[in-house]
């Protein structure tokens, strides 16, 4: 298969594959001495349509050389037996690639997927997950091809990226939601948690932005080749942005009647469209003012009603305490003389 038939493949990765991919990082490798320890494991799934879906996975017995990278170990009976296990499980889960905690492809991912994982499946895909928390999807999908040189010289085996998301299914989302439900601060609102949300998404599209403007930069320097299948699918993302630029040029003398209707056109669009954006943006700004305004209204008024009654209610303690001393009292004084009666009159008895 070639290498433009592979980019228009995408990678759908379950949540519950990153769970397992995380759980046998910290089983094995985060407290190990060696910072650079990765893990190993298959990824199981669906492969037959231009959506390979990664539904499931499980770990393997891997070590590696930290000195030498072509010398590592991996177990192929572990593989099949597992293999067949899963199999009797689910039988639609195929065994379609493998993964490794990264977080980036290392020298000698080439020959283990040649040498190992191709005798399973034909084209093995390799899923990067990177363990570390970070602002955008934690997952990089690779496939292995043959590098074909324009001068005539021997094709090289390279991994080609293949586009990679995050997907799940009804029941993982309502577990997911669960999950999520247990580490969320109560006392933070949804809007409060909407914000977060969009401040780490702007977040992550600003690091893309970054990669996107050092890698063109390094292309117009030479520094790397110019591959025309990445340059189009920038063209077709900034061909999708609105023009909120304003055309302030619009008195050429070399211009026609008609190219400056055009223009006046195109400038009123784009004004129009600028307006539509600001008073849209300040609309839903002037609702997140309100509704700061009357919660923190609202928090004073409960604030003030539980000082109320706190009040009310320690009133009342101090009341019931007094009355029961001075109810207390009144017993004393009265034991004491009903004694002393009972004394009188025994010694009264006593004299006759």
């Amino acid at each position: 298969m070639s290498e433009s038939e592979f980019l228009k493949k995408t990678v759908t990765v379950s949540p519950l594959v990153l769970l397992s991919v995380v759980d046998h990082y910290n089983r094995v490798a985060k407290d190990s001495s060696n910072k650079n320890k990765r893990v190993v494991g298959v990824i199981l799934g669906d492969n037959s349509g231009d959506i390979i879906r990664v539904t499931n996975s499980y770990a393997i017995p891997f070590e590696e050389d930290d000195k030498n990278p072509d010398v590592w170990f991996l177990d192929h009976n572990f593989i099949e037996s597992m293999g067949d296990m899963f199999r009797k499980i689910n039988a639609k889960e195929k065994l379609i690639g493998w993964y490794h905690s990264g977080p980036k492809l290392r020298q000698s991912d080439l020959k283990i997927n040649d040498i190992v994982f191709k005798k399973f499946v034909g084209s093995p895909l390799l899923l990067i997950v990177d363990v570390k928390p970070k602002l955008d999807i934690p997952t990089d999908a690779y496939i292995a091809v043959d590098d074909i040189k324009v001068d005539g010289s021997a094709a090289e085996r390279t991994f080609v990226h293949v586009p990679s998301l995050i997907e799940a299914e009804e029941a993982e989302e309502i577990g997911v939601e669960h999950l999520l439900r247990d580490i969320r601060d109560p006392a933070a609102g949804n809007l409060s948690l909407k914000v977060t949300q969009t401040y780490k998404s702007l977040l992550g599209l600003h690091l893309k932005l970054r990669e996107i403007a050092n890698y063109l930069e390094k292309v117009y320097l030479k520094k790397l080749p110019i591959n025309h299948t990445i340059l189009g699918k920038l063209q077709n993302v900034f061909n999708l942005l609105p023009n909120l630029a304003a055309i302030t040029d619009t008195s050429s003398s070399n211009s026609t009647t008609s190219t400056l209707d055009e223009e006046k056109n195109g400038y009123n669009d784009v004004k129009n469209l600028s307006t539509a954006f600001t008073i849209k943006t300040n609309d839903q700004m002037m609702m997140v003012y309100i509704l700061t305004l009357i919660r923190a209204i609202i928090a004073f008024h409960d604030l003030i009603e539980n000082k109320l009654d706190n009040r009310a209610t320690e009133g009342i303690d101090s009341a019931a305490s007094s009355s029961a001393a001075t109810d207390g009292g009144a017993t004393a004084v009265n034991g004491e003389g009903a004694t002393a009666e009972s004394n009188d009159e025994g010694s009264q008895d006593a004299s006759k």
